[in-house]
């Protein structure tokens, strides 16, 4: 009787601990607690070997860029397997604990495994049955479970591939906005040399719905942030760090018209907030401050934004207006690259090198 009911808990806590991970993990946008969330520390786990494993097989950056993008995908079946794997591990126990209930007799643990798989694939074989109200019962909620796991799994599917086309669809308009790989010194750049200044208002009004767009998303579904673009030289996070790049420089060295600035002015607002919100929820150290470039950088963009036609304001003041603006979001931005092995684009990741050891 012990042995029953000890299995019996066992079994209920595996499906318990699998629901929950399923209904957080796919229902619940942006579930803080990620206490017993075995998606979470399969994430995180995995993907703390994933990068190690790519630099040690493949010297070839592109190569080593395709085995680092197999890894979302990969995750997401992960996920599928492992809750079906606990779902009818638990209620294996389940109906192990009250096996006198089944017929034939004497079932063994793997023969109500077997039972369990069975009932939650609605597979229904018929050579193990139960001859009790509460062995039909819990065979009948088994059933339920599985079709009510898999079909909020495939509609995760599709958001989260959904949600992917949305992100790389900005990715790669602004990549031809901004040069490959892209930095707010190219966007501008491009658009003065294609005498097209003014549309840089609706590159801003653009990247304040991307942003937003990508602040809900994949805080609500993390794994997303380890989707990587299919496009070489550009990332979600690139795109992030130029698209505040440029309204730094436009609120501070770039003398533009009022609706480009108060555009850059809300671009730059919203992407701060993304950057610390995703430092925060990720539970990333606390990176020290700084704006993650040198003077001499900062000059050398001015420079190439004086050739193509811009007017600038004066040095010394733009220096510490623009060096104040960056380090409000330049680190977390860093930090978060860095996490995600981004390639290093002007201004973004190239402040420390990747040491592999």
């Amino acid at each position: 009787m012990a042995l029953n009911l000890l299995a019996i808990a066992a079994g209920v806590f595996l499906v318990l601990v699998a629901l929950r991970d399923v209904f957080q993990g796919v229902i619940v946008p942006r579930a803080e607690n990620t206490v017993l969330r075995v998606s979470h520390y399969l994430n995180r786990g995995c993907w703390g070997v994933w990068p190690w494993i790519a630099y040690r097989l493949y010297r070839d950056a592109r190569r080593r860029e395709n085995f680092l993008g197999t890894f979302a995908p990969l995750m997401l079946v992960i996920y599928l397997m492992t809750w079906v794997v606990l779902l009818i591990a638990g209620w294996g126990l389940i109906f192990y604990g009250i096996r006198d209930q089944l017929r034939p007799d004497g079932l063994s643990f793997f023969e109500c495994v077997y039972f369990a798989g069975a009932s939650f694939l609605t597979i229904g074989y018929g050579d193990i049955v139960g001859t009790t109200t509460l062995s039909h019962m819990l065979s009948l909620v088994a059933g339920a479970c599985g079709l009510a796991v898999v079909a909020v799994v495939a509609t995760f599917l599709f958001s989260i591939f959904g949600a992917f086309q949305q992100r790389e669809r900005f990715v790669v308009t602004l990549g031809a906005h901004a040069g490959a790989p892209p930095s707010g010194v190219g966007l501008l750049i491009e658009h003065a040399q294609a005498a097209i200044v003014p549309d840089l208002a609706q590159v801003f009004r653009d990247g304040q719905n991307w942003m937003a767009e990508v602040m809900e998303s994949h805080l609500a579904y993390p794994i997303l942030t380890l989707f990587r673009s299919s496009h070489d030289y550009e990332s979600w996070v690139g795109t992030l760090g130029t698209l505040l790049d440029a309204a730094a420089l436009v609120l501070t060295t770039v003398e533009v018209d009022d609706a480009i600035r108060g555009q850059a002015h809300i671009a730059y607002n919203l992407g701060r907030h993304l950057t610390h919100d995703f430092t925060n929820y990720f539970g990333f150290k606390e990176p020290e401050s700084g704006a993650g470039i040198e003077r001499a950088e900062f000059e050398a963009a001015c420079d190439e934004l004086t050739h193509v036609g811009y007017k600038l304001r004066d040095g010394n003041g733009a220096w510490k207006r623009f060096y104040d603006l960056r380090r409000t979001y330049a680190v977390h931005l860093n930090t978060l690259a860095r996490w995600l092995e981004i390639p290093p684009v002007q201004w973004v990741g190239d402040r420390s090198i990747l040491r592999r050891h």
